[in-house]
This record gives structure tokens, sequence and C-alpha cells, in this order.
């Protein structure tokens, strides 16, 4: 059933996702929202102020934080302010614990996530922001720093930190003096949320910030809590919606290609309009599979490296290609083998820098939801063949009656399709699931169906591991959403003393092990490699079959549940979603078990 295009511009509440819900300037609340505009002239600034930790603690928690990530030593009377302020500071086994976990928060609640480390953990910290950037979330990372007397002289454990942190960040400054800290929190916090969403660092002057935190700030505090991701959503130029509506109904064969960035946006809503006004089907980035119903007849799903065969062949067919928020990388696009070389495109992005990457006819700078609302209502209703839209849906339904067996199966070691089709009929409506890189991606990215409207899927961006930590963080941000989290055994090895923090702190996700003893994604090839001999490959990728993470989760005071036979799993997710603590569902499946495999096109000679 198609929406009103007035519908899909102001948003109904089963649209409106996590991201970007509020997004405008200095609204004002009862609360006094908006007081990040400046309160004063500058004649009027008070001689005395909070102190930098007091300041930094109220701002955080009037802003609508309810949680911070960190490493000790650093900020402890800010972290201590946090306490007294309702905020809970969550003390992880590592920095990069912690950043996943600020990650995870920032993807579900809109707000950037907020990670400190002392000056010892600063290099630990700046790595664990890769996958923020590449997953483009709001994180704010605080770093102490030791005095600038003790920099260029081979002080203890320290390295310049702007260097280390300069790739996966948007912004970053020294903060020298307590007063220099609501000006510079300021700018971090909206350089964090400005489209698309990316990590911040600042450098707190102390090692562990101590110089800024007992300075006189000279300021109120200040609430940034209206300042969600992303803050502006401007809309592509009338002139060029109306020359994209043109194109649009001319072609034919279309497709759209909806990515991170059309996630971000939330317009789900407007592409399941425009889709049917085009009969156009859709395939979408990794990061994006939850915009639209999994089983909608125009949803041909993921597209790229980590996809089943139909998405890829289907964008190869194309006409033309409407490029969705979609940055065009070598995943979405298969090694950049797809859309054809050629294959006209118009682009709908709200990053100028990723406009004409990918050679376009028209190229329109806006925000995704809103200029898709623009451009349904110019579109009109024109008529359509419908004859291309049936074909790629056809396709879909066979490649999924192909995979039912398997869907089904009672093997045992599981097969995880298995898995998939469990999580699918487990997972609540408005259910979260997070998921791991590599095989823990095409599972859940293939198999694993979504309603399209209050679930969520967060993916890893390429940091194997962050899953777990991820999740934690995410269900911080959750409330009484349930937080499901797929993790291959070997990602689970990386973080694994995160189980001790969701025990100490209270946070209940369903942590599902997919227990293959090993690293499955590259089985097979090692195994070739290796001249078929099992055993010479075993040293290389296999894992030893003693590891029980059952008795793992007992030992940090936790409920382990072990899966081995596939009528088990529905019960076991039901027990341990219905916990109100973490529960490990391991589940032991086989290696030799194959993920869906992507089409490509045939190499040219």
């Amino acid at each position: 059933m198609g929406l009103s295009p007035r519908a899909v511009a102001e948003g109904s509440p089963e649209g409106k996702r996590g991201l970007g819900i509020a997004c405008s300037e200095g609204v004002a609340s009862p609360q006094g929202r908006g007081q990040a505009q400046a309160k004063q002239a500058p004649g009027d600034r008070p001689t005395m102020g909070l102190k930098g930790a007091e300041w930094l603690a109220r701002s955080i928690a009037a802003s609508g934080q309810s949680h911070v990530f960190f490493i000790d030593a650093v900020l402890r009377p800010t972290l201590m302010a946090l306490q007294a302020q309702g905020v809970r500071p969550i003390l992880a086994h590592s920095e990069k614990g912690a950043a996943y976990m600020a990650d995870g928060y920032a993807r579900v609640s809109g707000r950037p996530g907020i990670v400190a480390a002392q000056s010892v953990g600063a290099a630990n910290l700046a790595a664990a922001l890769q996958d923020a950037w590449l997953g483009r979330a709001p994180v704010i990372a605080l770093t102490g720093r030791k005095p600038p007397s003790a920099q260029h002289r081979n002080a203890y454990q320290e390295v310049p930190h702007a260097p280390l942190f300069a790739p996966v960040t948007r912004f970053g400054a020294a903060v020298e003096a307590a007063s220099d800290l609501p000006r510079l929190f300021r700018m971090a916090w909206a350089a964090a949320t400005t489209a698309p969403p990316r990590p911040v660092h600042l450098d707190l002057h102390g090692l562990m910030g101590e110089v800024v935190e007992q300075g006189d700030s000279g300021a109120e505090p200040a609430d940034f809590s209206a300042w969600t991701a992303p803050r502006h959503r401007p809309v592509a130029e009338g002139a060029q919606i109306e020359a994209a509506a043109a194109r649009l109904r001319a072609a034919g064969d279309v497709v759209i290609l909806a990515g991170d960035g059309a996630a971000l946006s939330g317009c789900g809503e407007g592409l399941q309009v425009l889709a049917e006004a085009l009969q156009a089907p859709v395939v979408t980035s990794l990061g994006a599979r939850d915009l639209l119903p999994s089983r909608h007849p125009l949803n041909i799903g993921v597209a790229g490296s980590y996809s089943a065969p139909p998405a890829n062949q289907v964008l190869h067919e194309a006409g033309l290609v409407l490029m969705v928020g979609c940055d065009g990388g070598d995943q979405v696009t298969h090694g950049w083998r797809l859309p054809r070389p050629g294959t006209p495109v118009i682009q709908i992005d709200a990053d100028a820098l990723e406009l004409d990457r990918c050679p376009a006819e028209l190229s329109l700078h806006g925000d995704p939801r809103g200029t898709l609302s623009h451009l349904i209502e110019a579109l009109g209703r024109p008529a359509r063949d419908h004859a291309f839209a049936r074909r790629a849906s056809a396709r879909m339904e066979d490649w999924r009656a192909a995979m039912a067996p398997r869907l089904a199966s009672d093997e045992a070691p599981i097969d995880p399709a298995r898995l998939c089709a469990e999580i699918s009929a487990a997972l609540p409506e408005d259910g979260i699931l997070v998921a791991d890189t590599g095989y823990s991606g095409i599972w859940t990215g293939t198999l694993i169906e979504m309603n399209g409207a209050g679930q969520r899927y967060l993916r890893a961006a390429g940091s194997l591991g962050w899953a777990f930590p991820a999740s934690l963080g995410a269900k911080c941000a959750a409330g009484d959403r349930k937080v499901v989290c797929w993790s291959g055994d070997g990602a689970l090895y990386y973080h694994l003393t995160e189980l001790e923090t969701a025990k100490r702190r209270g946070i209940a996700v369903t942590l599902v092990v997919n227990n293959n003893q090993g690293f499955g994604q590259g089985w097979p090839n090692l195994l070739r490699a290796a001249g078929n001999n099992p055993e010479r490959a075993a040293t290389l990728l296999r894992f030893g079959e003693h590891t029980d993470f059952c008795a793992l989760a007992r030992g940090f005071g936790l409920r382990g549940i072990r899966v081995e036979r596939p009528e088990e799993i529905g019960p076991a997710l039901r027990e341990a979603m219905a916990a109100d603590e973490t529960v490990v569902v391991e589940v032991m499946t086989g290696i030799e078990h194959r993920a869906p495999e992507p089409w490509a096109p045939e190499e040219r000679v």
C-alpha cells in the first residue's frame, strides 16, 4: 500500500527511526532546550562559572545522554558528577570496547556517543573510531593529554594525538583551558551530527584531563538535546527535482540503489512510495537493509559483495539507476562492477562530497527524506510498464524458494541459514539486530527478514569483533527494546571480557554465537590452497574444539544456552530475550555451510 507525499514529508510514527527525528537547531523546551545558543552578550559574561568537570557533566546530562563510556583513568570528577546527574558511566575493558559501545549508542539514539580515555590509551581509542567513521556514526572522543611542557621530549607513554585521530574524525581540537571547553564542545557536537555524521575528538589538557576539569569554565551548562543526527535537512533545488522527475518518467527499467545515507535520513516511507510509483525494484547497501520490508515485492535485497544473486543481477540489468544516499564504494558495487559501465545515474545525497564520484546525469544535493517527498510530488502518477519489476520480483522469489530447504534444515551441525530463519521469527516488531562483519554480515544481510518499520539493523563497517560491544551500547540507548547480537566465535574472542561489563552494569542483550570453531568465510579458499588437506588448513583458520562459551558466560555470572539441534534454536532465543540480563546463546554450526555468494558480471577479456 502506498503512502501520500504529505505523509512521507511529515513522517508517520511507524516510519520515524532512531536517527534524525529532531534536527532543527535552537528548538527550546520547557527545560531550557536551546541553551546551546549564547545566553549573554560578550560584555555580560560572568567572571566565575562552573568548573570544567561540572560544566561538562551538566551539559552532557542536559543534552539527553543516558550513558557515557570510558576506560580509566580519565575525567574522574566529571564521571562522578555525571552519576549525580543520573547519567550512567560504563567502564569497559578496552578502549576499543568502549568506543564500539559509544558507536552502537549513537546509531540508535541519534545523539553522539561519548567515549573517554586517558593519554596512555589515546592510540587505542583512535584505532577504534574507524568503524564509526565508516559507519557514519556521531561519536565524541575525549582524551587526556600531558601538558605542553612534556611534549616532544620523550614523555612516558605519550605520542602526538592529533595525527592518530585525523583520518577517523571530522573535527579535532586541543582544549587547553576550562574556558575553552564550552566553545569547543559545542563545535564538536555540531560537527559530529551534521550530515553525514562522523566522529570528532577533543584532546584535554592533563594526563586525565584534570587541568580542564579543575579550571573555571566561565559558562552555564549547555543543552544540545535538539541537535540529533542529521541536524540539517536541505532539499535539492526545485529545478533539479523537476529535471529528475522528467528523466525518471521517460526512463524504462529503473532500479533504485539505496545506501547508508538513505538509512541515516530515515527515508524508508518515501523510498517505498517512489518505488511503487515507478515500479522500480529497490536494492540496498548492507547498512540500509532495514529501510523496506524484506518481503515487499520490489525489495530485491542487499547489493554488492555481501549479497544474494538476485540483487546484483537486477542492478546489472538496470536501464537507469537512481542512487539515494549511496556512496558507490567497492562493497555495494561489488568491486565497482555494478551497475554496468555507461548506465545512466541520477544521484541524491546530503553529502556533497559523494556527488559525482560516479559519473551522473543529474546530481541532487539534498537530504534523501526531504528531497524524495518533493520528487514524489513532481513525479505525479506516471504510467509504467510493470514487466521489469515483475521479472525482478520473480527472480527474488525463485531464489527464496531455492533457499527454503536450508531455512528449514534439520542438519547437525546446524546450518546457519536455519539460525537466520529462527531469528527472523523471534525478533520483536521493534527489535534491534546487531551484526558483525564478514560472514556475520552476509548471513544476516541476505537471510534474516526485516519488517521495514520498527526493527533496526546495525552492522559493522569492517571491524571484526565490533558487534558485541556495539550491541551493549545500542541497548543502553534502546530502553525496553530487545537487542539481539549476531557474532561469530572468531569475532567474540576480541571482546569476550565485555560479558563482565554486561553483568556488572545490568545490560541485557541476547548474544547469539555462531560457533563453527573457526573463521568460516575464508575456509574453502584456504582449504583449496592447502591441497584439500583439512589438518594443514586447520592450523591457520580453525580454533580449538574445547571452548565452551556457555561455561565462560557462567564464569562471568551470566547464563548460557547451548544449542546443538535446530529445533532448540527458537525456544533458546525466546528464553534469552525474556531475560533481564545478557544471555549467551551458543549455536553449534558447521564450518562447511556456505553463505549465499554474490553474482558478478563476466569479466571483460
